[in-house]
């Protein structure tokens, strides 16, 4: 049974040339792996490496900057795409029109990237100030209609908590039982109100 699968491995990879000088452009290919039967070229693969070879069409790419947003989706792919390709060549063999709707589609101003309609920052600026104000007036409405404070937010509560922390050394590292603490302690309201 071994020596079956090694002569079927040793026959594999005599039938695989082996380069004599090792390229460090390429990625090795795998060792275990069958050799590629040559495929005759298929009709999609002669039309994109004849559209890498031939400049796009003027007509095609004239005023691209205001036409990409009314473009259908598909013919700004099959744009894009024929661009894509026409870039693989050298750079020096596009025309002037190709390099520049190939910048426009990839970095201008559409999509994403598109600038704020006039007027949007003043409508944020409004919006935002209503809101700010609605809360406001949330706030004073709960205020207005909130019953009287509770008895721990009076004055003398809160003085009657200094004491009682004094007394329990509550805190005493930087807090109101530490030496030479000058702060107010718990205190943080008006005397209570007399009724």
């Amino acid at each position: 049974m071994f020596s079956r699968s090694v002569s079927r491995a040793v026959a594999r990879s005599s039938a695989l040339p082996m380069p004599a000088i090792r390229s460090y452009r390429t990625p090795m290919a795998c060792l275990n792996a069958r050799p590629q039967v040559e495929k005759k070229a298929i009709a999609p693969q002669q039309t994109r490496a004849a559209s890498s070879e031939h400049a796009i069409a003027n007509p095609t790419l004239a005023g691209i900057e205001k036409r990409w947003e009314t473009l259908p989706p598909q013919e700004q792919a099959d744009l894009w795409m024929q661009l894509r390709d026409r870039m693989q060549v050298d750079w020096n063999q596009m025309t002037l029109q190709e390099k520049k709707a190939a910048y426009w589609i990839a970095f201008g101003p559409h999509g994403p990237r598109a600038q704020p309609p006039k007027g949007e920052g003043l409508k944020i600026f409004l919006k935002v100030t209503q809101l700010v104000a609605v809360s406001v007036a949330v706030f004073y409405a709960i205020h207005a209609f909130a019953g009287k404070q509770p008895k721990t937010m009076s004055k003398e509560w809160q003085e009657a908590s200094n004491e009682y922390a004094l007394r329990e050394k509550i805190n005493p590292i930087y807090g109101i039982s530490a030496e030479g603490y000058e702060g107010k302690g718990f205190v943080q309201s008006p005397p209570a109100e007399k009724s």
